[in-house]
């Protein structure tokens, strides 16, 4: 296994940010399946019962995977300007501050989980007919969470340092082996829905031994011994994490908030909506693998304050995203009714989704520069003002602006205010950019 670590402080900005960016998009591929796969094997061999008692529990695990992509955030931000400094002894120091937090948080959660999954549920309007094969389902996911911490941590890990092909190893070994055991343990051995559980807990769980063991192997990165964090290694891991994974709870409450609206419109746009909502999710990952490419490339290059560098790992950023977003946009537009028909067939449904998809996918760059410019300005550590213009695309533009026209305009409104919010809220993201004191940001003494 070939792997590569780049040096994001030098060389070409162009090559470096195709050539590592071209996994990240290829393993955030890979977890989208994994997803999917785990709930056409549980939805065909266990019925739509077992299926809406997955989709359930796995909204509460949304919610401990956004506290996870939070403190992931944060560990990028740190060791990519650690590596940016060349300070090995910054960054084994939180490394190991990184994993002993982990552990400690992934262990309460695993135990608070497991004892109050039932509960969870109950807040959710779980019903009794599915509670037995949610709580179950849920409390197996929990026993592994340590592993779903690690398995991601690792890939953020090696991706700071500047490798996103190693992480794409890994990620293809959980997806593989979950096709693999999910039939197994649901049909051949009849375990149900624990089949499904243990499924996704033991390939998890050998893919990171797999990825740690690897890694130790190496030398890819300098874990040591796990020894107690210093105070501020804490401290500016939390200040860093939490308003980062606040910021995946602004995205939630907000697409709550913009479903309110559809829902208003009847059946067949909700269904519409919803066949839509699964093409955005798929088209859009090329813009979030580059996302996490600048910021990976701008982290290392503000641990040396090299601005001029950053700033055209900004310019190629948005270049590369408005190029290929634009692609994509108008091959949806043309193509849009039959990427609708893939989910439903209905009429009306597949019209709006249809229609939705033509007006919004053309406006695709435009959200592709806000994760551009949002990725860089988090690379800096200024969390609490990506959560701000969060709040601003979110509770400003995007829902207002959605409940709006579609009272003027009726559910044609819906994609007009999504649209418009994407325009608007990339040119907050601009402004903050290039006006914003986020470049002033200093996360450790000097």
């Amino acid at each position: 296994m070939k792997n590569q670590q780049y040096d994001f402080t030098q060389g070409s900005i162009a090559k470096q940010l195709f050539y590592f960016s071209g996994p990240i998009l290829l393993a955030n591929l890979l977890q989208t399946s994994y997803q999917f796969i785990d709930s056409l094997w549980v939805g065909n061999l266990l019925g739509s019962s077992a299926l809406g008692a997955v989709a359930i529990s796995g909204s509460i695990l949304f919610v401990v995977l956004s506290f996870i992509i939070g403190m992931n955030n944060a560990a990028l931000t740190i060791l990519s300007q650690q590596k940016g400094k060349q300070n090995e002894k910054g960054l084994r120091n939180y490394l190991n501050a990184f994993v002993v937090l982990l552990t400690l948080i992934s262990i309460f959660l695993g135990v608070i989980g497991y004892i109050f999954a039932e509960q969870f549920l109950g807040l959710l309007g779980t019903p009794q007919t599915m509670m037995e094969d949610a709580s179950t389902y849920l409390r197996i996911n929990f026993m592994g969470i340590w592993f779903l911490f690690g398995y991601n941590f690792i890939s953020t890990v090696l991706r700071s340092l500047g490798d996103s092909k190693t992480p794409l190893y890994f990620i293809t070994i959980a997806v593989g082996l979950n096709i693999l055991l999910d039939p197994l343990f649901i049909s051949v051995f009849n375990w149900g829905i624990e089949g499904a559980a243990y499924a996704t807990l033991l390939s998890q769980a050998f893919s990171f031994l797999c990825g740690i063991s690897y890694v130790l192997w190496k030398k890819l990165a300098p874990f040591s011994l796990p020894a107690l964090p210093a105070r501020e290694e804490i401290k500016l891991i939390l200040h860093l994490g939490i308003p980062s994974g606040l910021q995946m709870a602004v995205i939630s409450a907000g697409s709550a908030a913009i479903m309110s609206v559809v829902t208003t419109h009847g059946e067949s746009v909700i269904a519409g909506f919803g066949a839509a909502q699964r093409l955005d999710s798929l088209l859009m990952l090329p813009a979030h693998a580059l996302s996490t490419s600048v910021a990976s490339m701008a982290g290392q290059n503000i641990g040396i304050k090299n601005w001029e560098r950053i700033r055209q790992i900004a310019i190629y950023g948005v270049i590369y995203n408005f190029a290929i977003m634009l692609i994509i946009g108008i091959a949806v537009a043309v193509f849009a009714q039959y990427g609708v028909r893939l989910f439903i067939r209905e009429s009306d449904a597949v019209d709006f989704g249809t229609v939705y998809l033509q007006i919004v996918a053309l406006c695709y760059p435009f959200l592709g520069i806000n994760f551009i410019l949002n990725g860089i300005v988090r690379a800096a550590g200024a969390m609490y003002q990506v959560l701000i213009l969060n709040v601003i695309s979110f509770w400003i533009l995007r829902y207002p602006l959605t409940a709006l026209f579609s009272s003027w305009f009726g559910e044609v409104g819906i994609a007009i205010g999504m649209g418009g919010s994407f325009v608007l809220s990339s040119l907050f993201a601009i402004f903050y950019y290039r006006y914003g004191k986020w470049r002033q940001k200093e996360l450790f003494a000097n």
